[in-house]
C-alpha cells in the first residue's frame, strides 16, 4: 500500500483485545511496507557500520606508503557513502509511508467504528477519549509501527558488526561484543517506571481534553450564568496536572538518554586503552585500532534506535489501548442484519415497555424520568445500550438478551442497519448541526416526499431564515453558513433547524425526544400544528412533557417506572391519571390534596388524603411495614 493508494478499500477487522495485539495486528498487516523499510534500513545502518573499515583500510595504506592501497580505500569509501545515501533516502520514504499508511488504516478503522455505533459511542466513551484517539493517539500508533523495521534494522546492523569486529580483530572485538549487549540491555530496568510514567501523561492529557471539549460545547451556558472562570480554573488546574506529568516523564527519558550517552563513552575508553596496549605491544596495527575505534563509535548511531523503541512503544502501548477499547465496542446486531433490505411498515411495539404507537398516528409519550425517556427513544430507533439494563419490568436484565422493537411486527435488530434507519430515526434532545451551509444541513437521505421548505416551515424556522439570510452574502438564507454544532445560532433555533431535518428525512417512523423544550409557549403550539399536518399518515412518536405537544396527539401514553401505565387522551389523562397529571402539571402532592378538597366542597375524595387521613408517603410505609 502506498501512500497515493489510500483510503484501503477494506482496513480489515482488528485484534481489539488488547492494545499490544492491536499493534501486533497492524504490523502484520503492513509485512509488505516493513520488509522493505527493513531492506533500505539494513543497507544504510550497515553502509554506515562499514565506513570505519574503510577508513581503517585507509589509514593503514598511509602509513605503509601504498598509494594503490590508498585510492582503493578511497573507492571503497566512495561507493559506501553513494549506498549510504541510497539507503537513507529510501529509508526515510519507506518509514514515512508506514507511518502514514498505519494512521490511515486506524482512522478509516475508527470512522467505521464511530459510523456504525452512532450516538451509542459517546455513552459508553467519554468525548475527550474519543478526540485523543482520532487525532494524538493515532500518531502514536503510527509511529511506533514506523520505528518498529528501523529498530529491526539497527539491532542487525549491531549483530553483524560485533561478528564481523570479532573475526577482524578478536582481541578488541571480543570486548565490543561483550559491551554492546550490556548497553542494549542497561536501559530495561528504566523503562517500567518510564512506561507509567507516559501512562499517566497521556490518562491526564486525556482528562483535560476532555474538560476542554466539554467547556467549549458549554461555552454559551457557561457565560450565561457567570461560570467562565470557574470552569477556566478548572482547565487551569488540569493543563498544569498535565505539565507536570510530562516533566517527570520527560525527567526519566532524559536519564535514558544520559545513560545511552554514558555508557558508550566508557565503552569507547575501554576499547581505546586496551587497543593502545595491544598496539604498543605490537598486536594490532594502527588501522585496526582506527577501525575498532571508529566502528564504536559509529554503533551510537544504530544505538539510539534502542532507545526511540522503548519511547515510541511506552507512548503508544496506552494509545492503543484506548484505540482497542473503542474498537471492541459491538453493536447489539449485525449491521448486515438477518432480513432483507425491504423496510416495514405498520405499529411500532417495543415489548419491553408495552409501548404501541399506532401506524400513521401522533403517539406523545410521557416519562417521569426524563433519563428513562432518552433511553426509551433509543430503544425505540434500534439504538439499546447499557443503561437500558434498568428499564422494564427486570431491571437486571442483560441489554443484549432483551428483545427488540418492533415495527409492523418485523424486529428492528433483524433488519439490515441501513434499512433500520431508513425505517426509524431518532432525533436526540440535543441533536447535532454540522458545519456547512443550511442547504448542506438539510441535503440528506430522504423519501422526496417533504420538501426542505415544507419541513421549515413546519418546525417554524421563519426568524432563523431572516437571521441566516443578513448573514448570507447573497441574502439567500439556504447560502448562508452554520458554524460548529450550531454555535452561532441559539438553543431554540438549533432545535428546530434539527427538527426541520428531520422532517425532510421523512422516515416510515419518527422519534422525537423532547423537540420543543428551547423555544416559547406560541412557536411550540405553531410546532404542534405543523407537525401533525406535516407528519399525517406517519407513524410519529413524541417523548415530552409539554401540554401544548400532548394536547395535540392522537394517542397518549404514560410510562412510569419502565412500563405503560396509561393510555389515552390528554384532556382525560389529566383528570384521572394523578400521575400523569403531576408530570405535566408539575403538580405536588400537597398541591393535588388541595385541588380535591376544593372540588369536593372540602370533603377528602377517595384515595385522596385528608385532615387527619394518612398521606400517600405515610400509606407507602404502612404498606412496606406489613
Amino acid at each position: 500500500m502506498q501512500i497515493h493508494d489510500l483510503p484501503y478499500p477494506d482496513p480489515g477487522l482488528p485484534d481489539a483485545r488488547s492494545g499490544p495485539r492491536f499493534l501486533l495486528w497492524l504490523g502484520r498487516n503492513q509485512l509488505g511496507g516493513q520488509l522493505k523499510s527493513l531492506s533500505w534500513g539494513l543497507l544504510h545502518f550497515l553502509s554506515v557500520a562499514s565506513l570505519p573499515y574503510g577508513v581503517g583500510f585507509a589509514v593503514q595504506a598511509v602509513v605503509d606508503g601504498s598509494g594503490s592501497r590508498l585510492a582503493l580505500a578511497g573507492g571503497l569509501i566512495l561507493l559506501l557513502g553513494a549506498s549510504l545515501a541510497l539507503g537513507d533516502t529510501m529509508l526515510h520514504r519507506t518509514a514515512v509511508t508506514n507511518w502514514i499508511t498505519a494512521a490511515a488504516r486506524v482512522q478509516q478503522l475508527l470512522a467505521r467504528r464511530t459510523a456504525a455505533l452512532g450516538a451509542a459511542l459517546t455513552r459508553r466513551v467519554a468525548a475527550g477519549e474519543v478526540v485523543a484517539v482520532s487525532t494524538g493517539d493515532v500518531e502514536k500508533i503510527g509511529w511506533f509501527v514506523e520505528a518498529l523495521s528501523r529498530f529491526a534494522a539497527a539491532a542487525l546492523t549491531v549483530v553483524v558488526v560485533c561478528v564481523g569486529l570479532v573475526l577482524y580483530q578478536p582481541a578488541l572485538g571480543i570486548v565490543v561484543a561483550i559491551g554492546m549487549p550490556v548497553l542494549a540491555l542497561a536501559v530495561l530496568p528504566l523503562l517500567p517506571r518510564a512506561t507509567r510514567r507516559a501512562d499517566q501523561q497521556r490518562e491526564k492529557a486525556g482528562r483535560a481534553t476532555e474538560l476542554a471539549s466539554d467547556t467549549v460545547a458549554g461555552l454559551r451556558v457557561l457565560r450565561g450564568i457567570g461560570g467562565e472562570e470557574l470552569f477556566l480554573d478548572r482547565y487551569r488546574r488540569a493543563s498544569q496536572e498535565v505539565r507536570t506529568a510530562a516533566v517527570r516523564s520527560a525527567r526519566m527519558w532524559s536519564l535514558i538518554s544520559a545513560v545511552q550517552v554514558l555508557l558508550p563513552g566508557l565503552l569507547l575508553i575501554a576499547v581505546v586503552w586496551y587497543g593502545i596496549e595491544l598496539a604498543r605491544q605490537g598486536r594490532i596495527t594502527v588501522g585496526e585500532l582506527v577501525t575498532v575505534y571508529s566502528a564504536v563509535m559509529i554503533l551510537n548511531y544504530p544505538l539510539r534506535h534502542f532507545e526511540e523503541i522503548a519511547m515510541a512503544y511506552s507512548f503508544s502501548r496506552p494509545s492503543a489501548q484506548r484505540a482497542a477499547r473503542v474498537l471492541s465496542i459491538e453493536r447489539v446486531t449485525e449491521p448486515g442484519g438477518l432480513r432483507t433490505a425491504e423496510a416495514p411498515a405498520g405499529d411500532l411495539y417495543d415489548p419491553v415497555t408495552g409501548l404501541l404507537a399506532p401506524a400513521g398516528l401522533l403517539t406523545a409519550v410521557v416519562c417521569g424520568d426524563p433519563d428513562l425517556a432518552g433511553r426509551l427513544a433509543d430503544r425505540l430507533g434500534g439504538h439499546p445500550t447499557d443503561a437500558d439494563s434498568g428499564t422494564g419490568s427486570d431491571p437486571g436484565a442483560d441489554p443484549d438478551s432483551l428483545p427488540s422493537v418492533l415495527l409492523g411486527g418485523v424486529p428492528l435488530d433483524e433488519l439490515p442497519l441501513d434499512t433500520a434507519r431508513t425505517a426509524v430515526l431518532v432525533q436526540d434532545k440535543d441533536p447535532v448541526l454540522l458545519s456547512g451551509t443550511l442547504a448542506e444541513l438539510l441535503d440528506v437521505p430522504s423519501s422526496g416526499s417533504v420538501r426542505p421548505e415544507e419541513a421549515l416551515a413546519a418546525a417554524q424556522c421563519a426568524d432563523v431564515l431572516d437571521a441566516l439570510a443578513q448573514a448570507s452574502l447573497d441574502d439567500d438564507p439556504m447560502n448562508a453558513r452554520i458554524t460548529e454544532r450550531g454555535r452561532s445560532l441559539s438553543g431554540g433555533q438549533r432545535q428546530r433547524l434539527a427538527l426541520a431535518r428531520s422532517l425532510v428525512t421523512d422516515p416510515e417512523a419518527l422519534v422525537l425526544d423532547e423537540p420543543t423544550s428551547a423555544v416559547d409557549s406560541h412557536t411550540e403550539a405553531r410546532i404542534a400544528d405543523g407537525l401533525r399536518a406535516l407528519r399525517s399518515g406517519r407513524t410519529t412518536v413524541v417523548l415530552t412533557s409539554s401540554p401544548l405537544l400532548l394536547d395535540r396527539a392522537d394517542r397518549v401514553v404514560l410510562v412510569h417506572e419502565g412500563t405503560v401505565a396509561a393510555v389515552g387522551e390528554h384532556r382525560e389523562l389529566v383528570l384521572t391519571e394523578p400521575r400523569y397529571r403531576a408530570v405535566v402539571t408539575r403538580e405536588t402532592d400537597e398541591e393535588a390534596a388541595s385541588a380535591a378538597l376544593s372540588q369536593n366542597g372540602g370533603t377528602p375524595l377517595r384515595g385522596e388524603p385528608g385532615i387527619g387521613e394518612p398521606g400517600i408517603e405515610e400509606l407507602t410505609e404502612i404498606e412496606e411495614t406489613a
